[in-house]
This record gives structure tokens, sequence and C-alpha cells, in this order.
């Protein structure tokens, strides 16, 4: 899930949500519900205390303490039941950098059947932000749409992003949609401006919207093993070229460790936001979102 850790307090965070919440009761009234279909939707009720200030969790006799990190805002839930098991300013608004990327695949995933092959357009490239992250697509190069997921999933890529929302009619239809798709979900927090997550006035998320949006995205199989490829190869002007997730939790790289029975999801990072992370592990039949 999200907002502003540093590398350190991501290897707390996720320590957390894997190893200590077995002692930790559910926080009242705080699941992130789902529909009869099994699709994560609203909250079933309104809960006081993912709204108030500072760190919100019930732990059992013999749990673990919270350990302190660096996060602004942080929740750690169960993908299954939707129980919020721990959380500290769930509903903050802040700016969400790619993390934002769940809420677009959610949009658009659906829409666009992973076959479908494209020839990139000069147009559909304007207009990315100056000092995006790339994956490296080019103009007049014919690419599936599933080799533009893996761009946006793996490599962070906004200028995939940009070429998935012209095909599905665009930024700004895109950026409506998803500002509807987070409605249906119950994401009330969430200000969508730009599809691929880059720093915009006004673009928000909070950890609680991030963690439904996670939560959502295990459930859909597309989605659930794009965002847990730890690396792939990518179409390029003299063949194909390897690219590896981002997420250095996932793959290892540059001295972090792997964490153990993690499935992956999003990170990000812009200037604006800082570091962010919507996360999830499996341990023992148990699997846990954290943002």
């Amino acid at each position: 899930m999200t907002i502003g850790f540093s590398t350190r307090a991501l290897l707390s965070c996720c320590a957390l949500g894997a190893v200590g919440m077995s002692a930790l009761t559910p926080l009242p009234a705080a699941a992130l519900t789902g529909t009869g279909s099994g699709a994560p939707g609203p909250a079933a009720s309104y809960s006081p205390l993912l709204y108030g200030p500072g760190t919100q969790v019930r732990p059992r006799a013999g749990a673990p303490e919270v350990p302190s990190v660096s996060a602004l805002s942080w929740l750690v839930a169960d993908a299954d039941t939707g129980d919020v098991l721990a959380a500290h300013d769930a509903h903050r608004p802040l700016p969400p950098a790619s993390t934002l990327k769940t809420l677009f695949a959610l949009t658009v995933l659906p829409a666009l059947p992973a076959g479908t092959r494209h020839t990139v357009t000069e147009r559909e490239l304007a207009d990315i932000g100056p000092g995006s992250s790339l994956v490296g697509v080019r103009e007049g190069l014919t690419y599936r749409v599933s080799d533009l997921w893996k761009g946006v999933f793996l490599h962070s890529g906004n200028d995939a992003v940009h070429v998935l929302a012209a095909l599905n009619g665009g930024v700004q239809t895109t950026v409506r949609r998803m500002q509807a798709k987070a409605r249906q979900l119950g994401a009330y927090d969430t200000q969508v401006v730009s599809p691929d997550g880059y720093d915009a006035p006004g673009q928000v998320s909070s950890a609680y919207d991030l963690a439904v949006f996670g939560r959502a995205g295990l459930r859909n199989p597309d989605f659930a093993r794009y965002c847990s490829l730890a690396e792939s190869t990518f179409p390029g002007d003299g063949g194909s070229y390897g690219i590896r997730n981002t997420n250095r939790l996932l793959t290892g790289a540059d001295g972090v460790e792997r964490y153990p029975g993690l499935i992956g999801i999003k990170n990000g990072y812009t200037s604006h936001a800082g570091n962010t992370l919507v996360a999830a592990a499996r341990h023992g039949g148990r699997t846990l979102v954290v943002t």
C-alpha cells in the first residue's frame, strides 16, 4: 500500500504486517468488506477509530509492540476478510505517487484484451510529466497490451500508462472512470487528476483507500499475476530487453533482502509524495495487505 516510507520503514512495516498480526484483534466496524460476488466494496459501517489520529490497534495478550516507522500513514488488513488489524492516520489524504496505478489497473485492465496489438503514435506519448519513470515505449513500435501492463507494474512506466489510457478513450476519460471506480469501491479519500500518479495539485489518496485497491487487485487474476512479477522482458527497437520490478522487497536488488512470501502489488516515488507502497504477503495460508 503506500505513503512516505523509507526503505527501513518499508521493512519494518512489512514485518509488522506478516509476522505480528496473528496476535492482533480486528478493529471494530473497520472491515474492507466485499459484495456477494467477492469483490471488495464500501465499508459496511463507519469506523470512528480509523478516522481518528495516531495509531489504532487492539493487541491481544502477548502481541509484540507495534514498531516505530517513518510512514505518515499506514494500514494493515487481512486480504481475505478485509478486517483492518492496525492503522495509523488511515484516512489522511496524501499524494499517492505510482501506487495510484493500482486504481488505474483496476479500471482499465478489464476493458483491454491482453492480446490486442497497438502501434504507438507520437500523440500518445505527449504530455508525460518531466522526470517521469519510463519503461521505454517508442513511437512507431507495435506492442501487445500485455507488454504495456508489464511496463506499468514492473517499471512503473508512465509512458505505458499514457498509451493504455489512450486505448481506453483518452487520459481525461480514464481519469473520470478511475474516480468512478474509486467511489464504487468505497474509496472516498481518493481524488484522481493524473492516471499515472504523477504529482498534480489536488491529487490524493489514503492508506485506507490504497488498501481497498490492493485487496481488489489481488482478486483479479491478471492484476495479481502482473503485480507479482519480479522480472520480465519488454519490446525494443532491436529486440526485447530485460526489465526488473522496482519493488526491491520483491526482487532483493541493491542490498535489500527479499521479503519471504511477498506477493508484490505496487510501490512508487515522487518528490512530493516521497516513497509509497501497497504490498501484500502470504504466510501460513493467510494474506495481509500493508499500505
